[in-house]
């Protein structure tokens, strides 16, 4: 009784699914973003844009915007199923027969994400230099030096409030953190946290964005993914 009407498989593979395509939303954002003329971290090839109806310079992150979409639709279909099955009693009903028809669809949108993302990857081209210059955004700095004043034996309360006050005098006065920093004699010795490059190398500790621990967690990855794939 309890065998014939149960469709545990059906719902863990439409969950799995469904969590799948919201990662992949979720990176589509990204790309949506990252590719944007306000971001211009990166650029999809012309085979994954398309033009606007009305403005002939954009290109529209459209595969992108799709992959966020479809996460929707899966988490609708895992959640048809579990409403489905929530009012059954033991043994087969007819109503189990609805189960085919949120699974098949599932499957075949998310490996329709998957190939379209996958693609949309391979054809980016990053722009380095737009990058670099968001990452050496002087008020990135904010933190390195309130963690320079806690390393000189300043409570951190402390710290957080000093740097406060020059943020709020950078904005105030509408100069960077960095000639404000220059200026007050009693912070100038770490204006050297503002030179290119400084904020980002010193994201040093496991799993942070600098490129030593980016560089460990990729190779990390490539041995996970290696892994995954003898395994096949």
């Amino acid at each position: 009784m309890d065998a014939v009407s149960d469709r545990d498989f059906v719902a863990e593979a439409l969950f799995g699914v469904a969590l799948m395509g919201v990662h992949l939303s979720r990176m589509g954002e990204e790309l949506v973003l990252w590719t944007s003329a306000e971001f211009n971290f990166a650029s999809l090839g012309d085979d994954f844009t398309t033009g606007s109806s009305m403005l002939p310079q954009k290109k529209n992150s459209d595969v992108a915007e799709l992959a966020r979409a479809k996460s929707g639709r899966l988490v609708g279909n895992l959640t048809a199923i579990l409403v489905m099955l929530k009012g059954l009693p033991l043994s087969y009903n007819r109503d189990l027969q609805e189960d085919k028809e949120p699974l098949f669809d599932s499957v075949r949108q998310i490996l329709l994400v998957l190939r379209a993302l996958s693609g949309a990857y391979r054809s980016m081209r990053f722009h380095a230099a737009v990058a670099q210059a968001a990452a050496d955004d002087p008020f990135l700095v904010a933190v390195d030096l309130a963690e320079e004043l806690v390393a000189e034996g300043v409570p951190f309360r402390q710290a957080h409030e000093q740097v406060g006050r020059l943020v709020a005098e950078a904005v105030s006065t509408e100069r960077s953190l960095r000639d404000v920093v220059n200026e007050t004699p009693s912070y100038q010795r770490f204006t050297s946290l503002f030179d290119d490059g400084v904020a980002l190398a010193r994201r040093r500790s496991p799993g942070a964005s600098g490129p030593e621990p980016s560089v460990i967690q990729r190779n990390r990855l490539r041995e996970v993914i290696d892994e995954a794939l003898d395994r096949l």
